[in-house]
């Protein structure tokens, strides 16, 4: 290992696939459809949530969030990707990499409380339906979607400055596709074992802490449906939860996997492949599990399509 360098690295190799080359025009594929279909679907979630008023409820505020989050988390890390499988010199610059850390942590760890914010909606429509209104106001429902934003960026403001603190040694190649803290800790020169512990906690807070949160929800919320006399009435209740279980299922998932597993030979690879479905996949899948499973949201789309056709006429 080289010794420390005091100065700040102008710029990381990030080796991503580039032991795979020929993997590389097939992801480039993937990566740029998958990032536009992830642009429109989320946005065209915002815009209907927006402008259709039969969705200005709680449930469509917190979509909203969700779609934006992320729209922030795949800019964050796609475009750079698609210009290093594109490029044979596969760099990204320091303030690049700092930023790209920074946002990486924030709205991962956001995205974390808003699926917990959005179980507690649930809870309240299906357990509380008769005092929902007054429940979920218009301020509480600002104040936990600010305090989801909030908490996941003062997090990253946390981790990424221990991170950046660390003196670096050369030569500076990430064998990854973006800056990730497990990433730039092995290029460190000092002992990094209270870094890891601190990831390890902060980990643990935000993912099993509201994780549980959310199976304390279900739970609630199964036996009140069981309750519910009707087949329909239940078909309607567990309809009104599965797709936020499925974004649910997806995220937490291979968000636990990718920082609660321990270590194995081959963490490396596979660490790659979870990044690439955490980051990239699931924001894509997102809005086409709404969409597709929503009657609601289909109907609004419906309509605005319309409404812009008939404005063209």
């Amino acid at each position: 290992m080289n010794p420390v360098n005091e100065s700040i690295p102008l710029e990381f190799i990030l080796l991503g696939f580039s032991d795979r080359p020929w993997l590389e025009f097939p992801l480039y594929v993937v990566f740029f459809i998958s990032y536009m279909v992830t642009i429109f679907g989320n946005l065209t979630i915002i815009l209907v949530s927006r402008l259709d008023p039969r969705l200005h409820t709680p449930m469509y505020f917190f979509l909203t969030n969700l779609s934006l989050l992320d729209l922030c988390y795949t800019t964050s890390t796609v475009p750079q990707m698609l210009v290093n499988l594109y490029s044979t010199r596969k760099v990204i610059s320091y303030g690049g990499c700092v930023a790209q850390l920074f946002m990486f942590l924030a709205l991962g760890a956001t995205e974390c409380v808003l699926l917990a914010v959005m179980s507690f909606d649930r809870f309240v429509a299906i357990c509380r339906p008769l005092h929902y209104s007054v429940i979920m106001h218009q301020r509480l429902c600002l104040q936990l979607a600010a305090a989801s934003w909030i908490s996941g960026f003062s997090n990253s403001v946390w981790l990424s400055t221990l991170t950046v603190q660390l003196p670096l040694c050369g030569p500076y190649v990430l064998d990854h596709f973006l800056c990730e803290v497990p990433t730039l800790l092995k290029l460190s020169c000092v002992d990094t074992t209270a870094n890891e512990a601190e990831l390890f906690f902060v980990s643990v807070l935000f993912h099993l802490v509201p994780l549980t949160l959310i199976f304390i929800s279900y739970a609630s919320i199964a036996q009140a449906v069981l309750r519910i006399q009707s087949a329909e009435g239940r078909q309607k209740a567990f309809g009104t939860c599965g797709s936020h279980l499925i974004v649910v299922s997806l995220f937490y998932g291979t968000a636990i996997s990718m920082y609660l597993h321990p270590p194995s030979p081959r963490s490396k690879d596979q660490g790659k492949m979870v990044s690439l479905f955490y980051g990239i996949i699931a924001p894509m899948l997102n809005p086409l599990i709404y969409t597709l499973r929503n009657k609601d949201v289909k109907e609004a789309f419906k309509r605005l399509v319309a409404r812009v056709f008939s404005i063209k006429k």
